[in-house]
């Protein structure tokens, strides 16, 4: 007769093939599916996902669950047992009718959150918006929290993170990054990446995005790369990872969202293969995971030592670009300028459109602000933190996807990821002090290798924070990073000094 152990994994694989179709039915939506189709796919959505939420929260998962706790003999099933609790307690916190609620609600918000925003009409985005808001208020009121609403938002997707270690980071990142760009805009060595804007045919520009996230070691006979609005990378097992891209008039959009996404991917595909379509299998969270997409966007992929590797690749897909020289790409792909949209945003101000977010989350959830005001207070903000004024809706409030997923509380991980990606850079450079020689080599399996072995492997179980400590030898700080954007500021602007301490 199976064990307890052995029949709740049985009922896990169950709710895992119900969430890989939730999930193949959302990138189809996003990438495929006819816009007629929104409604249907709503409903469709809608009872999948409380099928999955039943069959998951049943009083018979929880007796497995229980008696398998004196079963699990190896380290790994007991990591299982400790994922797999976590998420049964949260998970039966929720209303089944709330849980299915929220899925046909995103899946009709996301259409209607694509026609605002090429309308630039956030009013008729605004009714959906605010249903949104009030479910994230109820789920976390469900959840309970001890000091404030975002907690219990928040850890779903960073566990054990609060808002209150939220504010610290950025009040720790705010002043000397502002002051950061302040010093480049006073140096007056702004560059010109003007050469950057054009006619790129898209065919040529899916092939040479294809050629870096294969170069990097993501594995295209495990995954594939579409287009899509809004870049995202999703999964349905270790073997089946899609990553989605855009194309638009600036060429950097397409490389650096594929980069972005890859990242996220080669952590997907890194899991073991034991684990696959198991609780253990992808990342941890969305700081580790947004650690890894930054990483090879950001310190890979907008490193010098790169574009020595890829600069002759491109000029030869883009005959255009054949006069433009390694200093001259390399300033212009690290350009620092306050802009309107985040995906867009440089390193340096890149956390600032992050707090932006943050902020406005925090108000709406406590009422501080509503909705239907939310505009005004979104340029308020970036003209106070950036400088700059949206023009309208669509490059103002609407920019982002998340909101109209009810993926609130979301935010301050990319933020986290920045931070984590230069702490495990540092790490790194401890076991592999030639990590730049490898790059402009375009020899990166031993970099993924090392990231393989430290992050990827140990999946989802071990807890982020603990998993940070294992790493890096210290919890999450911000001294890393700042000190390595003050260094590789400095040198692209031949600043003085560093007006940045870490």
């Amino acid at each position: 007769m199976p064990s307890s152990l052995e029949l709740l994994k049985r009922r896990l694989a169950e709710t895992n093939a119900l969430s890989s179709a939730i999930s193949l039915m959302g990138w189809d939506q996003q990438t495929y599916m006819p816009r007629g189709g929104a409604e249907a796919r709503a409903e469709h959505l809608g009872l999948l996902s409380q099928m999955a939420h039943e069959i998951f929260v049943s009083s018979e998962t929880g007796e497995l669950l229980e008696k398998a706790q004196s079963e699990a003999e190896s380290e790994e099933d007991r990591a299982l047992l400790r994922v797999v609790g976590r998420s049964y307690r949260q998970s039966t916190k929720l209303p089944v009718a709330l849980v299915a609620e929220k899925s046909r609600l995103s899946a009709q918000a996301h259409e209607a959150w694509v026609e605002a925003k090429e309308a630039s009409d956030f009013k008729s985005f605004a009714p959906i918006l605010e249903r949104m808001f009030e479910i994230a208020r109820e789920e976390a009121e469900h959840f309970g929290y001890e000091h404030h609403i975002y907690d219990a938002l928040l850890d779903l997707y960073e566990e054990g993170a609060t808002a209150a270690e939220c504010e610290a980071m950025f009040a720790e990142l705010r002043g000397p990054l502002i002051e950061l760009v302040r010093a480049i805009q006073e140096s007056g060595r702004q560059t010109d990446d003007r050469f950057l804007t054009g006619d790129w045919p898209r065919d040529k520009q899916a092939d040479f995005t294809e050629l870096l996230v294969r170069g990097i070691g993501f594995e295209m006979s495990r995954g594939r790369q579409d287009v899509a609005p809004h870049p995202f990378c999703t999964n349905f097992s270790i073997n089946d990872v899609r990553l989605t891209t855009r194309f638009m008039p600036n060429l950097t959009y397409a490389i650096f969202g594929s980069l972005h996404e890859a990242g996220h991917g080669l952590y997907e595909q890194g899991s073991p293969q034991a684990w696959d379509r198991t609780p253990l299998a992808g990342g941890v969270s969305l700081g580790i995971h947004e650690s890894q997409s930054r990483f090879w966007e950001n310190i890979v992929g907008r490193s010098k030592p790169f574009w020595q590797h890829y600069l002759p690749e491109l000029q030869k897909t883009f005959p255009q670009l054949s006069g433009v020289d390694l200093a001259t790409f390399y300033r212009a792909i690290n350009r620092v300028e306050p802009s309107l949209t985040r995906v867009e945003a440089d390193e340096v101000t890149y956390n600032l459109h992050v707090l932006i977010r943050f902020e406005i989350e925090c108000a709406i959830l406590t009422g501080k602000l509503r909705v239907s005001d939310l505009p005004e207070a979104w340029n308020a903000k970036m003209e106070e933190y950036l400088g700059v004024t949206p023009p309208d809706d669509a490059r103002g409030c609407l920019q982002d996807v998340h909101w109209s997923m009810g993926s609130i509380g979301y935010f301050p991980t990319y933020t986290m990821g920045n931070l984590l990606s230069f702490q495990f850079l540092a790490a790194m450079q401890q076991d592999l002090p030639e990590t730049d020689a490898l790059i402009a080599e375009g020899r990166f399996e031993p970099i993924l290798r090392w990231l393989q072995e430290k992050i990827y492997q140990k999946g989802s179980s071990v807890p982020p924070k603990e998993l940070v400590l294992q790493v890096t030898g210290k919890p999450m700080g911000a001294s890393d990073y700042l000190a390595g954007i003050c260094r590789k500021y400095e040198d692209i602007y031949e600043l003085d000094r560093a007006p940045v301490k870490a």
